[in-house]
């Protein structure tokens, strides 16, 4: 049986894995090119946020 509760776990642990690629990308870019840090930061905050506004609007949104 599919639950809201196993629809949030899945957003949950899929943010978590997205947010850890974003981390490990982030740092071989910014290791690649470090004049470009600021930049990957920026980028890096900025999508981390909307990865998180995913799970947020799974967690509220998903009504069963």
């Amino acid at each position: 049986m599919f639950t809201k509760a196993f629809a949030v776990a899945a957003a949950a642990l899929a943010g978590g894995i997205g947010i850890g690629i974003l981390g490990a990308k982030a740092a071989e870019a910014t290791g690649r090119n470090p004049g470009a840090a600021t930049p990957i930061l920026v980028i890096s905050i900025i999508l981390a946020a909307l990865i998180e506004g995913i799970f947020i609007l799974s967690a509220f949104a998903v009504t069963w």
